[in-house]
């Protein structure tokens, strides 16, 4: 540089290099004075960095006067093999492998921490061999009753932010497995244990050895990679930590050559002095930069500094007071996870992070199911409470057994149903398919044909209303029979113990369900079909026609009880609940139910969810409850307003009509020991809330929308409201005890007042 002539500011050459390099050019102010800040804080640590390692080497030469002999301890962490990230036994092969093949090291202890392994056979393969070769190790165990306990991570979710308002975090979407494994953050914490893991490492090894290598499992050292390492410090002993870089292997016999010298350009590991007092940051988990965290405050630069960061991500840490005082020395290997194809160029760098969220998504959904598996017994109601059955059974309500006989007589008197029965036919042509109008569609009349059909929010066209006129052309009114009177004759039976109530609800259930002449087909293709649309199929709206399923299915454990249902019937019932399942979790009306946000959404979750426990499926419980909380921050407001309910033409019938979806649906969690009355989203939203608004404002709705209503149907949700907070809260004013039956449309069960608390 010529004399006089200045030197241009660091963030002027930092921009022109991105401007030459094709980045920024023509960009606005603000990212200009970001691209300026940057610079300077860059330049600003390094001479922090510089100023500290100065002072950093004075002060070891003082208080060194006699230097301490360097000592070792090399503790490698064994973790869970995360398919299809890894191959199932990678971790037992290659701890074999290093048992076998990797030299001993001068004045170098080495041990191992068996992590939180979930799956307890290869738990004990690993422990077996450490056993069998005399090595020392620790295990950290995986306790799936502590597991249980661990909440998703969805309290922090905003609305707009769940997969049910943003579709980028959907099956598919550009952040589907970053959000996947973001709401598992919890859960990855405690089975991963990855942050946890290594700072038990560095606890139990300070005070042992002068340097300290908390290392993942997977690591191998060679013995001229070592010497490097131990030279380097020889050299340099005022430093307090070495980062050492790492090169992924695909083949772990190349490492038995003592030429062999890989590129290592891997996220590195570290080794600490013992007397240093930094340890990793236990929120970060595995997959989300546990720890990078480390390597950021530590001020060492490399290509994390440049990772994209997520909106649910945590803001970069500062600089730790040690940043800088870091020496980078020799190498390590980290050996072959089995699946070559994933670690080897950019290619395979993008496929990694794609399987490993996969891989961390899938194990965590494995120890769900077993955890729900725990506490799930198919054969337990999950609506109706077993102590109140058998309270009535002794006669304590007089009034109310009066009223359950009279009921189960009408129903004696009916079917039994089937899809067989109606005048009017699916446009299949199939007389097995459920059919029936959407309920507030009509002809256009603008057109000859009256075709597509138009909505008129709130109107049910002709035959379409439950038990109305016309209806027999339809499956609505019967299949209403079947799931009502079925759950009355099993309540019967069981209360007032007569087998003849418990035969025709078995009969019930195997004409529309099991006998191959007159049964359902396990679909709901053809329910709420909109005329001239969709190709004449329901949207996915009909699926809301089998809401109850959920107290039906108490029916039918209750008349399984009796013996009513044999083995061959009871097989094919669970025939064909999986059948409907498989259709609910693959078709496409189907999934876009899933996807509403309002009370369509909540009964989905219910008919889901009843149906798991029914069959004894874990897995799909425990997923019916995160969304369910996935769902509480986008369809209940702070308040405990639920605005799409009011946005529709009967406010007050479809507010109450959700909140009964939703606690129906806390009571079939609650069945398996999940929580859901207690969960509360980001801004305070919960079911209590909810609750507590219906109660507050039920007669101002009445007022607003001047629709005919059942005041009484908000007894159960006063109940419920009572139940759930320390408040004193009115009951509807009514003659006698609470009204047990109500109409279907309300969404409660028959005889409601023996259900689960």
């Amino acid at each position: 540089m010529s004399a006089g002539r200045k030197k241009r500011p660091v963030w002027l050459r930092v921009y022109r290099e991105l401007k030459r390099a094709g980045q920024y050019a023509g960009a606005p102010l603000a990212t200009l004075a970001r691209i300026r800040e940057r610079a300077e804080n860059k330049a600003a640590r390094n001479r922090l960095v510089r100023q500290r390692v100065d002072a950093a080497r004075k002060a070891y030469e003082v208080a060194q006067s006699e230097p301490m002999k360097d000592s070792f301890m090399l503790v490698r962490i064994i973790g869970n093999d995360l398919e299809p990230r890894h191959r199932k036994g990678q971790s037992y092969d290659n701890v074999r492998f290093i048992l076998d093949n990797e030299p001993a090291f001068l004045d170098c202890e080495k041990v191992w921490i068996v992590n939180r392994v979930v799956d307890p056979g290869e738990e004990a393969r690993i422990v077996d061999l450490l056993q069998s070769r005399g090595q020392s190790f620790h295990t950290i165990p995986f306790e799936l009753g502590a597991y249980r306990q661990v909440p998703w991570n969805t309290e922090g979710l905003a609305a707009n932010q769940s997969r049910f308002t943003n579709a980028d975090n959907r099956p598919g979407g550009r952040n589907a497995s970053r959000y996947e494994t973001h709401l598992r953050r919890h859960k990855n914490l405690y089975a991963m244990n990855n942050n946890g893991a290594r700072n038990a490492a560095l606890e139990f090894t300070r005070g042992r050895a002068k340097w300290l290598m908390p290392w993942d499992g997977n690591c191998y050292l060679t013995q001229t990679a070592f010497q490097q390492i131990r030279a380097a410090i020889e050299r340099h002993p005022y430093f307090r930590y070495v980062i050492v870089p790492m090169a992924r292997i695909v083949d772990n016999a190349l490492l038995l050559d003592g030429t062999f010298r890989p590129e290592t350009n891997e996220e590195p590991q570290i080794i600490f002095r013992g007397d240093t007092t930094e340890l990793f940051d236990e929120t970060y988990g595995y997959g989300r930069r546990p720890k990078i965290e480390m390597l950021w405050r530590l001020g060492v630069p490399g290509p994390w500094d440049r990772f994209r960061d997520d909106a649910w991500d945590f803001p970069r840490p500062r600089l730790a007071d040690d940043a800088g005082l870091f020496r980078t020395a020799g190498w390590v290997a980290r050996l072959d996870s089995g699946r070559a194809h994933l670690e080897i160029g950019r290619a395979g760098f993008r496929a990694r992070l794609g399987k490993r969220d996969e891989a961390i998504v899938g194990m965590l959904d494995r120890c769900d199911a077993s955890a729900i598996a725990q506490k799930l017994d198919p054969a337990r109601l999950t609506y109706y409470d077993e102590d109140r059955l058998a309270a009535a059974r002794q006669g304590q309500d007089p009034r109310v057994q009066q009223e359950l006989r009279a009921c189960a007589e009408q129903a004696l008197l009916r079917g039994p149903f089937s899809v067989m029965d109606k005048s009017g036919r699916a446009p299949s042509g199939d007389p097995h398919d459920y059919f029936h109008p959407a309920p507030y569609w009509w002809p256009d009349p603008r057109k000859p044909d009256g075709l597509p059909f138009i909505r008129r929010d709130g109107e049910h066209a002709a035959g379409t209303a439950l038990y109305g006129e016309g209806s027999e052309a339809y499956d609505r009114t019967r299949l209403q029979r079947v799931l009502d009177d079925t759950t009355v004759l099993a309540l019967a039976a069981t209360v007032l113990g007569e087998t003849r109530y418990a035969s025709h609800a078995a009969l019930l259930v195997r004409t529309w369900f099991v006998d191959p002449a007159t049964r359902m087909n396990p679909n709901m293709r053809y329910a709420q079909v909109r005329q001239g649309r969709d190709d004449n199929e329901g949207p996915g709206y009909g699926i809301l026609e089998l809401a109850d399923l959920y107290f039906f299915l108490d029916a039918v454990r209750l008349i399984g009880r009796s013996g009513v249902l044999d083995e061959r019937d009871s097989r094919a019932f669970r025939a064909w609940l999986r059948s409907y399942c498989e259709w609910l979790e693959t078709a496409p009306a189907a999934i876009f139910e899933f996807y509403r946000l309002n009370n369509h959404g909540v009964f989905f979750d219910l008919q889901r969810a009843a149906i798991a426990a029914f069959l004894g499926d874990g897995a799909a419980l425990a997923k019916a409850g995160l969304y369910a909380r996935e769902r509480i921050a986008d369809q209940i407001a702070a308040d405990g307003r639920l605005p799409e309910e009011l946005s529709r033409t009967r406010p007050r019938h479809y507010a109450l009509f959700a909140l009964q979806g939703w606690t129906a649906l806390a009571r079939v969690l609650s069945s398996v020991g999940d929580d859901l009355w207690a969960y509360r989203a980001k801004d305070g939203q919960g079911l209590v809330e909810a609750l507590r608004w219906a109660a507050a404002h039920a007669d101002t709705l009445a007022t607003i929308s001047g629709e005919t209503f059942d005041g009484e149907r908000i007894q159960p949700l006063l109940d419920d409201l009572a139940r759930h907070t320390d408040e004193t809260v009115p009951a509807v004013e009514r003659p006698g005890a609470a009204k047990p039956v109500f109409h279907p449309d309300c969404a409660i069960p028959p005889f409601w007042i023996w259900r689960r608390a």
